[in-house]
């Protein structure tokens, strides 16, 4: 079996030492690089911790915002609570004065002070049972209020009205046509705590209620 011997080329014979000053060479390239590799992780790391310096100075605005902002936003959900309750009853005296002339039969929307509530049923005497009452509880932090001429309280009509009623209760009266009995309060408050209320009276014409606009008649 015949044995070929590798021939170097012209260009090797010449350069024993070719070879290994390549490798050499390769390996002193490598050495930058690996320096670069590692100032790369360096600065990642720094990067790193720079973010998260700023995450915990983010979260600390964020809970300085928060305690700021939370008094106003109290506010102004207890004020938004103040307005749908006093909502709620105009949206019952209408209902009221509507089933009045709908069913022929005087409705009364009645006002207890005491116990914070009020409600709509119809008069005593007029239906075996009203199904469509309906009551309502103020929340904790609210109450409501009746202001009247204490003359209203002494006529035929109110003595009338009252004689198969609470006593401790007020009443708005609509009668069949609609209309307002004359013994109807003139205006109703719904206070939260002792700065904010909303007072809601007859309107010009006396048929109907309505949210009044002047602040310091509901102040008083």
């Amino acid at each position: 079996m015949r044995i070929q011997r590798a021939q170097l080329k012209p260009a090797d014979r010449g350069h024993p030492g070719r070879s290994g000053s390549a490798l050499s060479g390769a390996q002193s390239l490598a050495g930058p690089d690996r320096t670069a590799a590692r100032a790369a992780a360096c600065k990642a790391a720094v990067q790193r911790g720079f973010t998260l310096i700023e995450l915990v100075l983010v979260m600390a605005l964020i809970v300085i915002v928060i305690s700021l902002v939370t008094p106003r936003l109290k506010s102004f959900f207890e004020g938004r609570a103040l307005d749908s309750e006093a909502r709620r009853f105009m949206t019952l005296t209408r209902y009221g004065q509507s089933r009045a002339v709908a069913e022929g039969v005087p409705m009364l929307v009645w006002i207890d002070e005491e116990q914070r509530q009020y409600g709509l049923q119809a008069q005593p005497g007029y239906l075996t049972r009203d199904d469509k009452a309906v009551e309502y509880t103020l929340a904790s932090d609210l109450k409501i209020e009746v202001r009247a001429a204490l003359s209203t309280y002494t006529t035929v009509e109110t003595q009338t009205l009252l004689r198969n009623l609470p006593t401790n209760r007020r009443y708005i009266r609509f009668a069949p046509d609609g209309f307002l009995a004359e013994a109807s309060p003139e205006y109703i408050f719904i206070r939260q705590g002792e700065k904010d209320a909303v007072a809601i009276g007859q309107n010009r014409s006396g048929q109907s209620y309505e949210i009044s606009t002047n602040t310091v008649l509901a102040l008083r």
